[in-house]
């Protein structure tokens, strides 16, 4: 994409690459839809692989329950080289809220220790911190300016009895995007561990977590990964495995777990541990899919793609009269991006294009559109003339 705004191409000359992205996604022959940040739709390759496992699992029950394992370690393997880390310290959960609550329930409290986030999380990673205060744990806020953090006020907020900073690697609301090394660097040099909800940064942001510094991360499927719900994923320094207490043990638990007459209690040597019983087959199936492919194009591609689509998109918003409220900087922008219309109602305008199949978020009093790489010029115009609409 050039200074012109067009989208026809990549910055990288990668337009054909993208082009095929687009047929992998069926809602786009019908949506324009800018709601990633929310509730993406599953790819096609997702949708491929959870019917062919309906299919499978219909016709023939649990005869291939073997290869569909394979498949998940492979899911681990593919995450684990997306953020440069080990399959070992991966593990497939339901969700963030699931990954989180791990980490928040595991943890080796002790009355009067505190737990430093910044105001404006979403509730994921808040209650789950704020669950532990029959424990004597304090949940401490850093505030926050259009989910700007200012790493000064968060450095201020921990103490010596500061044991973990919680905080979103992408502000859901506005965009922000934080630096995860920085985040670490505030929590270490305080002697906390660092917990990034990184759902809304995910397969479409690079990162590597031993560089940063990250001891956990917790994400779902079902936004930028464009896997189905209930599949999520959990990261864990290998060095912290036996800092959390394991929850929800169970067969899959153990290092002997397909031996059900051994009843021994000894952990896998991985992030598996954490898994307990049975998985989403289905759900992680999908999100395996989806991640092959997202690979197979690249994450930093991906990632300049969606942010030339959203510096159109702001160019295009504000020729209308929009306001924008992201920061737009170069270390910030992302794929979510908040703005209004002065004096034009936001939830009305977000009916009006649901309305023509143009799909986009309210949060905060705002409107918020989250396109994805696959998103193109054709469907920012199907916005502008719906936000246009008498």
């Amino acid at each position: 994409m050039d200074r012109d705004h067009s989208t026809s191409d990549g910055a990288s000359g990668d337009g054909a690459a993208f082009d095929d992205f687009r047929r992998r996604m069926p809602l786009a022959e019908r949506f324009a839809y800018f709601d990633h940040a929310a509730v993406a739709p599953i790819s096609g390759p997702a949708r491929d692989a959870i019917a062919a496992w309906a299919e499978q699992s219909a016709c023939e029950g649990a005869v291939n329950w073997a290869s569909w394992s394979r498949q998940l370690t492979h899911l681990r393997r593919s995450v684990a080289a997306m953020v440069s880390a080990d399959p070992s310290e991966i593990a497939l959960v339901q969700n963030t809220t699931d990954g989180i609550s791990l980490i928040a329930e595991g943890f080796a409290w002790q009355s009067g220790d505190n737990v430093v986030v910044p105001d404006d999380e979403f509730p994921s990673n808040f209650y789950p911190w704020l669950n532990l205060a029959s424990r004597g744990v304090e949940l401490r806020r850093v505030p926050t300016h259009d989910g700007q953090l200012d790493l000064d006020a968060l450095s201020d907020t921990c103490d010596e009895r500061t044991r973990i900073v919680a905080a979103s690697w992408v502000s859901f609301r506005s965009g922000w995007r934080n630096d995860p090394a920085a985040l670490a660097e505030v929590a270490h040099r305080h002697g906390a561990l660092l917990v990034l909800d990184a759902i809304q940064a995910l397969g479409v942001c690079p990162l590597d977590v031993q560089a940063a510094g990250v001891d956990f991360f917790a994400a779902d499927g079902h936004k930028w990964l464009l896997g189905p719900e209930g599949a999520g994923l959990l990261y864990v320094r290998r060095e912290h495995l036996e800092v959390l207490r394991p929850l929800r043990l169970g067969w899959n638990s153990v290092v002997h777990d397909n031996d059900f007459d051994r009843l021994e209690l000894l952990l896998k040597p991985s992030a598996e541990r954490y898994e307990g019983g049975s998985p989403n087959m289905p759900g992680l199936l999908g999100l395996a899919a989806s991640i092959e492919m997202l690979r197979r194009i690249g994450i930093e591609k991906i990632c300049q793609r969606i942010v030339e689509v959203t510096d159109l998109l702001c160019h295009r918003l504000t020729e209308i009269g929009a306001v924008i409220h992201s920061d737009r900087s170069a270390p910030r922008r992302t794929g979510i991006v908040s703005f209004d219309l002065p004096g034009q109602d936001a939830r009305a305008l977000r009916r009006r294009c649901r309305e023509q199949d143009v799909i986009l978020s309210h949060r905060g009093g705002r409107l918020r559109a989250s396109p994805h790489a696959y998103t193109n010029a054709e469907d920012i115009e199907r916005l502008i003339a719906a936000l246009n609409t008498p």
